[in-house]
Order: C-alpha cells, then sequence, then structure tokens
C-alpha cells in the first residue's frame, strides 16, 4: 500500500507544500487558487492508494454536495436527511460489514455467500465527515455550500482523510474561506508532524513488535508476556493513533488549517467517561453531537438514559471495524460508564484509586481489540489471570521482548503517555532567557528525532498505521 511507502510520503509532502506556496497572497482568488490546489493534490493522495476507490471518494463527495443542495428547498428536509443517512451508512454497509453480516447470519445456519470486498481506506471517516457536512447544514441552513470545490476539499483533505481526526463541518467552515500562514505557524507545523512521526516509528512500532510477539506467542504465553503483551498493544495503539493525529494536526498548520486536539493523555484518566473525554476525541464527540443527543442524551429518564449510551458504545465498536471483538470492546467500555453513572459523584480520594483501575479496564479491552478472535482473547485473559506454567518457550519469548532496543522503548511509551511534554511547554511559555532556550531547544530535539526516524526508515520497514484499515 503506497500510504505505508516512506518514498511516497517523504516525495509528496514537501512537493505539496511547496506548490501550495507558491501561490502568494490570502485574498478570495488567492484561497480559491490554494483550496483548488489541496483539493487536486488530496484526490492524487488518495488515487495512488486507492485508484479505483478515488471514484467512490469523489461519489459521496457529489452525494452529500447534492443533498446539502436540497435542503434549501423549504418542506423537504427530513426527507433528504434520512435519503442522505441512507446513502453513506449504506456505503459503509456494503463496503465495511456486508461481510461480516452474512458469516454471522451463517453461523445461525443459513447459507449465504459471503461477499469478499476490499474496504476502502478511511472510508468510516470521510463517511463520517460527509455526514457531519449534511447534519451541520440541516441544523443550521447558512452552513450550505454552493461551492463543490469547498465541499471536495472538506472531505478529502489529505492529511486527516484516512485516518483522522474526524473534522466537523462547522469547525472548519470558515478556516476553507478565510486562513493564513506564517513562518511561526509553519514551524509549529513541522515540529508537530515530526512528533507524531517519531511516536509511529520510534515507539508504536517497536512495542508493536513486542505485543505482536505476544499475541503469537500459542502454548509459549504465561502471566508474564500476557500482561506485558497486553501493556505494549495499549501503548502501540495509543503511540500510533495519537501519532497520526500529530502528523496530520501539524500538516493542517503548514496549511493554514487548525485542526482540534484528537487525544489528550487519556491514560492518566480516573474513569471511563473521563477516558472517552482524552481518547479519540473526535470520534467520542461526533457519537455525542450526532447520535447520543439526537436519541435523546439524558433529558428521557434514567432507563433511556442507559440505553442510549449501550447503543452509542454498541456503534463505537461496530464503527472500528466488522467484527465481534470490536462490537464487545465497545459495549465493554459501555458497560463502565453506565455502571459510573449509577454511582455518586467521587471524591478526591476516589477518583486517586479509580485511576490504577480504569487503566485496568482499558488495558483489558485492548486485549478484546487486537485479538484477532474471541478465543485468542480468552486465551490472553486466562494466561494474565493464571499463567502460572513457566516453560523454556516462555522465557525464550521474554527474551525476545525484553531487548535493550525494546525495553528502551517500553520505557519512552511510559513515560511519555504521561502529560510530561504540555509541562515542559509551559514552562517555555514564558518570556524568560530560560523559557526562550526551551523553545529553541524543542526545535533542536525535534530535528534531532527527524534523524533518527530517517535512519530507522532506512534500516526498517514502515508498518502501516493501525487505523490505515478501519
Amino acid at each position: 500500500m503506497v500510504f505505508s511507502s516512506p518514498a511516497f510520503l517523504f516525495a509528496f509532502l514537501p512537493a505539496a507544500f511547496l506548490l501550495y506556496r507558491l501561490i502568494p497572497g490570502s485574498g478570495k482568488a488567492s484561497i480559491t487558487a490554494k483550496n483548488a490546489l489541496l483539493t487536486l493534490l488530496s484526490l492524487i493522495f488518495y488515487a495512488f492508494g486507492e485508484p479505483v476507490y478515488v471514484l467512490l471518494l469523489l461519489a459521496s463527495v457529489a452525494v452529500n454536495y447534492l443533498c446539502g443542495l436540497l435542503l434549501l428547498r423549504e418542506g423537504h428536509e427530513k426527507a433528504v436527511l434520512a435519503g442522505t443517512l441512507i446513502v453513506n451508512l449504506g456505503l459503509l454497509c456494503v463496503f465495511k460489514y456486508a461481510g461480516f453480516a452474512a458469516a454471522t447470519l451463517n453461523g445461525l445456519g443459513l447459507s449465504l455467500p459471503v461477499p469478499e470486498i476490499a474496504l476502502p481506506v478511511g472510508i468510516s471517516f470521510f463517511t463520517f465527515q460527509g455526514l457531519s457536512y449534511v447534519i451541520d447544514c440541516y441544523r443550521d441552513k447558512t452552513l450550505i455550500s454552493k461551492s463543490l470545490l469547498k465541499l471536495a476539499l472538506y472531505i478529502s483533505f489529505f492529511p486527516q482523510l484516512i485516518a483522522g481526526p474526524i473534522v466537523k463541518y462547522h469547525d472548519v467552515s470558515l478556516q476553507i474561506d478565510s486562513r493564513k500562514t506564517d513562518p511561526a505557524l509553519t514551524a509549529q507545523g513541522i515540529r508537530r508532524f515530526i512528533a507524531g512521526l517519531s511516536k509511529k516509528l520510534l515507539i508504536a512500532n517497536t512495542v508493536g513488535r513486542m505485543a505482536d510477539l505476544a499475541f503469537g506467542a500459542g502454548s509459549a504465553l504465561d502471566i508474564r508476556s500476557a500482561w506485558l503483551g497486553a501493556l505494549c498493544y495499549c501503548l502501540q495503539i495509543y503511540f500510533d493513533f495519537s501519532g497520526y493525529s500529530d502528523m496530520a494536526i501539524g500538516l493542517g498548520k503548514m496549511f493554514g488549517f487548525h485542526f482540534q486536539e484528537n487525544f489528550n493523555y487519556p491514560f492518566i484518566s480516573s474513569s471511563i467517561r473521563e477516558f472517552w473525554r482524552r481518547w479519540h476525541i473526535s470520534l467520542s464527540t461526533w457519537f455525542r453531537d450526532y447520535l447520543y443527543i439526537p436519541l435523546g442524551g439524558n433529558r428521557k429518564g434514567k432507563l433511556r438514559t442507559q440505553l442510549n449510551k449501550c447503543i452509542v458504545f454498541f456503534c463505537t465498536g461496530l464503527w472500528h471495524g466488522a467484527s465481534w471483538n470490536f462490537v464487545l470492546w465497545g459495549l465493554w467500555h459501555g458497560a463502565f460508564i453506565i455502571l459510573e453513572g449509577l454511582l455518586p459523584p467521587p471524591g478526591k480520594v476516589r477518583r486517586v484509586l479509580w485511576r490504577p483501575l480504569t487503566l485496568l479496564v482499558v488495558l483489558l479491552g485492548f486485549v478484546l481489540f487486537r485479538a484477532e478472535t474471541l478465543s485468542q482473547a480468552g486465551d490472553i485473559f486466562v494466561n494474565m489471570a493464571a499463567g502460572f506454567h513457566f516453560s523454556i518457550e516462555g522465557a525464550s519469548l521474554m527474551r525476545a521482548m525484553l531487548t535493550p532496543m525494546n525495553l528502551l522503548a517500553l520505557i519512552a511509551g511510559c513515560v511519555f503517555s504521561l502529560p510530561v511534554l504540555p509541562k515542559v511547554r509551559e514552562l517555555a511559555a514564558g518570556e524568560s532567557a530560560g523559557a526562550a532556550a526551551l523553545r529553541a531547544g524543542s526545535y533542536i530535539c525535534a530535528g534531532a528525532l527527524f534523524v533518527l526516524c530517517v535512519l530507522h526508515l532506512s534500516g526498517a520497514e514502515f508498518d502501516p498505521f493501525i487505523y490505515f484499515r478501519f
């Protein structure tokens, strides 16, 4: 896949940035030209990885654009919205869930053919962005765009096209019409991009190989490697996905866009509810704004509130993939959020005590997320609870997992999953000589990290981002 090709990425990104900067000014004509260039570059970017499915992306843009225009007709708004939901969710059902549905029904005794349809990269992300546009326009007709170019850029913009963050239309519509770039913002964007790339290459990929060893260990797995593998995958998915989000946010800044944060140190949460305010923020707020609140939120009694939460987390799990593992992962989180809602608000002491419990719930949930089958997840859980059958194979597995380089990445992952960098940024925000030195040092560190990333890529294959398959 070309999206996982370093050569493609390192050729495409500088070329895109330089072409964009060749268009001077920030007036209406300049912004239109820049939007046209970014849209073209985004389609080229997607077409290199998905040459056939770029037509699907264009069809998604066209359908949502036409539905937006139809909302201008008085008296037909609800029908247009319903049609938009059917078309967009229908695309997901056909390409992402048809095989899963057929296999599930066959398990109940039917004999349906199981379609084997290649999953278009990023379909869950650009479909949700299309839905965001039409729903926002349904709620506020002033947002309706008569410019096909503007909507095409919103849905297809390459930094966050294939793995988020999910950008809501009302958050960026004004930026598409008017934005500015300057050297300081560009420098911040480059630094943020390098930070995300470093998260992916230097931490996520390394601890990910440790997780792969544990999840593929079979009979060699014991309580030590089971817990270590679960921890490593927890760190892998965080640094992999937050790393991509950092890269997207950084690239956005380089082109004058300000995307909202997608992660806010979720592993310091003292409840599952807080975890979802910090983890994949763009998805959790999407479901809150476009599903939970329209279902009634917490306004229709306690029983209905709990049902709404179940529906939201069922859909959250299913959004991640066509597998019962993902569904159970979503319901696992939903069950704990419901439980938390039934308990009295925690005081300071209980919040501190609940922090390790929350981390345990999250870690166990990610075993379901990572396992390829429910049977494999069960084996991991059994070994985490009672895997005291130590063997020569188990000792060899631990040695393979805990090499010096792997151990260094594991320690770095544990440290930087905590809000260390915000404290540094806070110190660097002052006017003192020390703050200025910290700011200068941050760019030196970014340069050193970039060199390390290039050296890493020269000696190893680039593993695709986990969320590319969603």
